[in-house]
């Protein structure tokens, strides 16, 4: 082929190539406002005159700046006993997924462990069928945990595609001599575990508090079966109470002035709320974002 064949072809590869970005960076910013703009439209609502959010009037930008729905949020007993639930139940139920779920992925990440193969497949049948919904809250009626702060850590203690998650890079990233050099030094499984395996471990443990943390800061179901005192509920549970009430007041329950009422100071304090709900998730998941990614990636790992 002669060079001038050469130049066409390399002429036609960068046009397709510069097409294809173009394309891919379009959609991409296409993808991008659809997501934004929601944000920018809630936050913009928060902010605003209460008249003018319910007359629709806020397009992108707050009208009428205001801190009166952000004001009403914190001074709502009920918002902050629930925002300081979340973080409790957050934080514990968190450290007992985590710990529980090393402890169980260990053993089972060892080609000398007895029971592996029976305990894996056990653990797999957990994730096709469960007891149910009414046997489990009858277990924990039973056990007394109702309206206790262990009735929503302890039904989900492990989850089973977290567990495998951390079994495959125990298994994947953890040299076989490391164990050997270990035993033949006279150290037992909790200090092998404690010495050698968790300091090798960062990643996957980052990985783990993260999902355990965002599912516990998102978590209501539970709570909405097993708390009954209004001022343990975790803070998504106080805003489905809270958007339920304004659910009734826009129907006209509270009565033609109540509603009103009830419309003009509830419309923008919802719009507050899920800001002040969102914004810690918001703030820290750009900063660990590569830990998601590495989380998804550590899934894939055959073991």
């Amino acid at each position: 082929m002669s060079d001038k064949a050469h130049g066409h072809s390399r002429i036609r590869q960068t046009r397709a190539d510069n097409l294809f970005d173009a394309v891919n960076v379009s959609i991409m910013f296409v993808l991008l406002v659809i997501m934004v703009y929601p944000l920018i439209y809630v936050v913009s609502c928060s902010f605003s005159d209460p008249l003018l959010v319910v007359q629709s009037k806020i397009a992108l930008f707050p009208k009428q700046v205001t801190l009166q729905a952000y004001e009403r949020v914190f001074r709502n007993e009920l918002i902050v006993s629930g925002y300081r639930n979340t973080i409790l139940y957050t934080l514990l139920g968190t450290l007992t997924n985590v710990l529980l779920t090393t402890i169980t992925a260990y053993p089972l990440s060892r080609k000398d462990f007895g029971a592996k193969k029976p305990l894996t497949v056990l653990f797999a049948f957990t994730m096709l069928f469960s007891g149910g919904m009414v046997p489990t809250f009858l277990t924990v009626k039973q056990l007394g945990l109702l309206d206790n702060i262990w009735a929503l850590i302890l039904p989900g203690a492990i989850n089973v595609w977290n567990l495998f998650i951390m079994k495959n890079y125990f298994q994947t990233s953890i040299p076989g001599e490391l164990y050997e050099a270990a035993m033949i030094d006279g150290a037992d499984n909790f200090y092998m575990l404690r010495a050698v395996v968790l300091p090798l471990c960062a990643p996957i443990m980052a990985v783990m508090v993260l999902y355990y943390g965002v599912s516990h800061w998102n978590a209501y179901f539970n709570a909405l079966l097993y708390i009954r005192d209004r001022f343990r509920y975790p803070l998504q549970l106080v805003m489905r109470s809270f958007f339920s009430a304004q659910d009734y007041a826009e129907q006209g329950g509270a009565g033609d002035d109540g509603a009103v009422q009830a419309l003009l100071v509830a419309e923008t304090m919802k719009y507050a709320l899920i800001v002040v709900a969102s914004a810690p998730v918001l703030c820290l998941y750009p900063l660990l974002q590569r830990y998601f990614v590495k989380g998804v990636m550590l899934g894939a790992i055959k073991g």
